[in-house]
């Protein structure tokens, strides 16, 4: 979420602008001075939202507009094809989502984010508060971009261009052009229609020029610059599963989960998607080691038909199940860590004969669809997480594209299902 001094700072610094305003207003002696430098400035106050308007920008307006008229006819013509495809293809983009967000809000089986056609973004919701200032920037980059469309194709068209300006509507930045509305009416609807679908066209070129410079930034900033080699973590939220002496750290690069190797986002969203569809790895054990670290408790089943065996109340122990020559279905209480670390993993007991040193394949025993992931970002300690892997995958968001393998743990709350950590020193949590 927002932390709460941002919100008060948003908020407070608002109601001082307002009142401000509003005082000077009021004032007998202020007033004409007052309001003679806003329209001087083109400036203008009202609740949550100033905004900017010039006349500086009109020349260059008027340059771009009347540069090559050719070009920029077949230009704005094929941007007003493409707004027309856009605007029926963006029904039934949004038509999708929406049946998508709302089978999924019926369903309670988990589903992965990147399953999604189409995400809202909500700066401290599903978007760090640390990224907010990248992603202001880009939202005043690509609005400035769509209103150039606008005022150029305007020109272009005949139509008298008043002036150019900027807006910040609570915090989030915007721009505008002024026409003159009388000459917009008057022109044919084939030309209103270049006008009105240069702005999403101009955007739609921003996007793929940015694409461009995305992918050729490697190229362009090596050897300063690598990829394939692991999932950065940008942010790690406080209070989260993922967070504490055991868990991620800022700057981490997650290499593997399990036995999957992790290369880049896409890699650690395929390595989830792979260990919820197969059933859960165990670890090979020397056979003296499990008899020292083995708990003696009773067995009992759960309700799904499971097995738990760990009746002493620990939050770093686990039922684990094995089997040797004499039986199939045998349990042991373990401390997981000591299991996992160090530990190669296995299918079968035919996997860890190695060394003649007689070893054994020990399985987490948990609840159906429930995992135990060892998640290894070196050189620190392996991070351990008992849960429904598209859990895990909820709180880690992918924030550029994998080509730049960045992503970072968020925080969504989560109902009817538990997420552990399990450490040796400290447990983590998510109810």
């Amino acid at each position: 979420m927002i932390p709460i001094p941002v919100v008060v700072c948003v908020l407070g610094g608002w109601c001082a602008i307002y009142l401000a305003d509003t005082l000077l207003k009021s004032s007998s002696s202020l007033k004409a001075s007052y309001e003679d430098w806003l329209l001087t400035y083109g400036l203008s106050v009202s609740p949550f939202h100033m905004r900017w308007q010039t006349a500086l920008f009109n020349r260059q307006f008027y340059n771009w507009g009347r540069w090559k008229p050719r070009f920029l006819y077949l230009w704005f013509s094929i941007g007003m094809v493409f707004g027309i495809v856009a605007m029926f293809g963006s029904v039934i983009l949004l038509g999708k989502t929406l049946m998508q967000t709302l089978t999924q809000m019926l369903t309670e089986a988990p589903k992965a984010q990147n399953d999604r056609m189409l995400q809202v973004v909500v700066p401290g919701v599903n978007l760090p508060v640390s990224q907010m200032t990248y992603f202001f920037s880009a939202i005043l980059i690509s609005g400035v971009i769509h209103e150039v469309g606008h005022g150029v194709a305007a020109i272009r068209e005949q139509v008298r261009f008043n002036g150019f300006g900027i807006f910040i509507f609570i915090v989030y930045p915007g721009a505008f052009v002024d026409l003159f509305t009388t000459h917009l009416q008057l022109i044919s609807p084939v030309q209103q229609l270049r006008i009105f679908c240069a702005g999403v066209w101009h955007n739609f070129v921003l996007g793929v020029a940015s694409l461009i410079v995305l992918f050729l930034l490697p190229a362009v900033l090596f050897p300063f610059y690598y990829t394939g080699v692991g999932a950065l973590i940008t942010e790690v939220t406080e209070d989260s599963p993922a967070n504490g002496p055991r868990g991620l750290f800022v700057g981490d690069l997650v290499t593997s989960l399990q036995d999957c190797p992790v290369y880049s986002v896409e890699d650690w969203n395929s390595c989830l998607g792979d260990i919820s569809q197969k059933s859960q790895i165990g670890y090979c054990i020397n056979a003296a080691t499990l008899q020292q670290l083995s708990f003696p408790a009773r067995v009992y089943r759960r309700l799904d038909g499971t097995v738990e065996c760990c009746s002493n109340n620990s939050l770093t122990d686990i039922c684990f199940s094995y089997s040797n020559n004499l039986d199939s279905h045998l349990y042991a209480c373990l401390p997981a860590r000591k299991v996992i670390e160090a530990s190669q993993v296995c299918r079968t007991n035919m996997d860890c004969q190695k060394d003649f040193v007689p070893s054994l394949c020990v399985t987490p025993s948990l609840e159906n669809q429930t995992r135990l992931i060892r998640v290894k970002h070196p050189p620190h300690i392996d991070m351990l997480f008992a849960g429904h892997p598209m859990h895990l995958q909820y709180t880690v968001y992918a924030l550029v594209s994998p080509e730049y393998d960045l992503f970072t743990s968020g925080l969504l709350p989560f109902r009817k299902k538990s997420i552990v950590l399990v450490d040796t020193n400290r447990q983590f949590s998510i109810c």
